[in-house]
């Protein structure tokens, strides 16, 4: 509650973090991604579902993050964020198919979906629209 009243106070001070904000987000994506889609293979999914569950899993937390804020997801704009999470949970499945080790998968994944992310926002890259 503390923290809900100084952001709701302090507001207009805290455009500037918006950065850090960004990056705890990749952060927090690659780690949801990961671990949801691990969860789906060791409870016996397959890999499109695991896959599919570790992505929603990663892009859920943003998506509930953003409504409550009152914006548009992220996950519904230009941006590069679920592409970096289908490519995480890929990256998860497959380990798991090679029977390479959990965590290390679990961390590569990770590792993925962050520097993808990040290099994204960082670059700027963006899907195309189409016109109008």
């Amino acid at each position: 509650m503390a923290a809900g009243l100084i952001v709701f106070v302090g507001a207009s001070r805290l455009d500037h973090i918006a950065a850090p904000v960004r990056i705890f987000d990749a952060a927090g994506l690659g780690l949801f991604v990961a671990t949801g889609t691990a969860k789906a293979l060791d409870a016996g999914l397959g890999a499109v579902p695991a896959v599919t569950l570790g992505c929603l899993t990663g892009i859920g937390g943003g998506i509930a993050r953003d409504v409550l804020v009152a914006e548009v997801p992220v996950v519904l704009r230009r941006e590069l964020y679920a592409v970096p999470a289908v490519l995480g949970a890929t990256v998860v499945t497959a380990g798991d198919g090679l029977g390479a080790p959990a965590a290390a998968t679990a961390a590569l994944a990770a590792v993925v979906v962050f520097a993808i992310r990040v290099l994204g926002v960082w670059r700027d890259w963006h899907f195309p629209v189409a016109r109008r």
